[in-house]
């Protein structure tokens, strides 16, 4: 590995490109359809289905280590999600005024460009993994430890960049132009020229090291490859036979219950029309609410619930964390009910809501982490991850069509039942004495 390329050089790098494609499959593509005139409901069912690759990403993540070295993969995937995107930007269809203002356009025309959001997925998904295992190889442990607050704020700064700038410059040329499909074509070209821009500085900056290298051609033998896949069989096996399987799976799928629902309605809430049950914002006010001042909140939530847990251990912690992540859902129970036009409230509430969500999400994160403790700490961490994206698609798939038969404020009920869900997972979790505690 050449010694005089800093990791100053590539890491923030790295993790802004690994948060971007992310963003852009589960967020930013939300708005687009909706704004295109896509239904509620088939939104959230076609973006949802979006999340697969991130659940079943450890069913292929031996294919990454077996064949090829991280480094390739890292940028092999950044240059085809590059070519995605420029894709993505004219697969857009042209519609028709009308058909856009119907808001139940037909998904046919939206074929090709899902099909590029999927491609895009898959390979976001495989990134993730070589990334991440790039990072632990170019990285002795001391700049591991120093550099995962930085990962850690240039991924945050990516999806601010996303939600917000991307959002916002949408917003901008919609409003400029009148052009709805064309101002998500621009969009997605200033993405996809960013993103490449940072794919090919990789493909320079990025450091060969030393212990990067297939494991198949470390052998030259199919012994070791099978061996591979012996013990892929056995993280499956050992993870499945763990103390309290069921409860900690229960709390994987239900704890994030109530957001999970919300987090795919938030979008469309705020952008569809007052007579639609909605608040009628702008594109490019989307952007500033829930791409920026959201994500800002999240953020510090965030900070705060690791704080808390670093002081307390997330035993103390435990209860304050899951109410803080349920309760703050009932200020879109009075959004809906209001409907007030102040963005400035608007955003307060949104506020309130992601910064409750970001310090009960830190009691999540631990229990994963502790939950994976063991033989095959990183596999089963990957597994727990995979969990951890199921909760969040296969509710989000069916939250358009719930929100369309029930109407925005029936639903937003409905999520405050949810509620239920996450007091009762959490009621029968045990965790450690201490865990997490500084």
């Amino acid at each position: 590995m050449k010694k005089n390329i800093s990791p100053w050089a590539w890491v923030p790098t790295l993790y802004f490109a690994e948060g971007i494609p992310y963003v852009l499959v589960n967020t930013i593509s939300v708005i687009m359809f909706k704004k295109m005139g896509m239904s509620n409901g088939d939104v959230a069912m076609f973006t949802g289905l979006l999340y697969l690759p991130w659940v079943i990403k450890p069913l292929w993540s031996p294919f990454v280590d077996i064949i090829r070295t991280k480094r390739w993969w890292t940028v092999g995937m950044q240059l085809l999600m590059t070519a995605a995107m420029l894709l993505g930007a004219f697969s857009l269809p042209p519609l028709a005024p009308e058909t856009i203002a119907s808001g139940h356009a037909p998904v046919s025309p939206f074929v090709f460009a899902l099909v590029i959001f999927w491609v895009t997925a898959f390979a976001s998904a495989t990134h993730d993994i070589a990334a991440d295992g790039y990072y632990m190889l170019a990285l002795d442990q001391g700049q591991q430890s120093f550099f995962v607050g930085i990962r850690s704020t240039f991924y945050r700064l990516a999806t601010i960049f996303g939600q917000g700038a991307l959002v916002f410059i949408a917003g901008l040329v919609e409003s400029s132009s009148g052009n709805i499909p064309f101002s998500w074509t621009v969009t997605m070209i200033i993405c996809a020229v960013i993103f490449g821009a940072m794919a090919l500085y990789h493909t320079f900056i990025l450091p060969h090291p030393v212990s990067d290298h297939p494991h198949l051609s470390q052998t030259g033998s199919s012994g070791r490859v099978s061996g591979i896949f012996r013990e892929f069989g056995r993280t499956f096996v050992t993870f499945f036979s763990k103390k309290q399987i069921i409860v900690g799976i229960a709390f994987m799928l239900l704890y994030r219950l109530p957001e999970a629902f919300l987090v795919k309605m938030l979008n469309p809430f705020l952008l569809d029309p007052v007579e639609a049950g909605g608040l009628g914002l702008t594109t490019g006010q989307v952007g500033l609410v829930y791409g920026t001042v959201g994500v800002a909140a999240l953020t510090v939530g965030g900070i705060l619930g690791g704080m808390a847990a670093a002081r307390w251990g997330l035993k103390k912690v435990l209860w304050p964390m899951a109410l803080s992540l349920a309760l703050p859902c009932s200020v879109f129970l009075y959004l809906g009910m209001a409907q007030p036009e102040n963005v400035w409230i608007i955003s307060a509430c949104v506020a309130l809501d992601q910064l409750g969500y970001g310090f009960g999400f830190t009691a999540y994160m631990l229990y994963l982490i502790m939950f994976s403790e063991g033989e095959f700490k990183t596999a089963h961490y990957s597994l727990c991850t995979a969990f951890m994206a199921m909760s969040m698609m296969i509710p989000g798939m069916f939250a358009g069509y719930l929100q369309e038969w029930l109407g925005y404020t029936d639903f937003f009920w409905m999520v405050m039942i949810c509620c239920f869900a996450t007091v009762a997972v959490t009621a029968f979790v045990k965790v450690d004495s201490g865990f997490g505690k500084k």
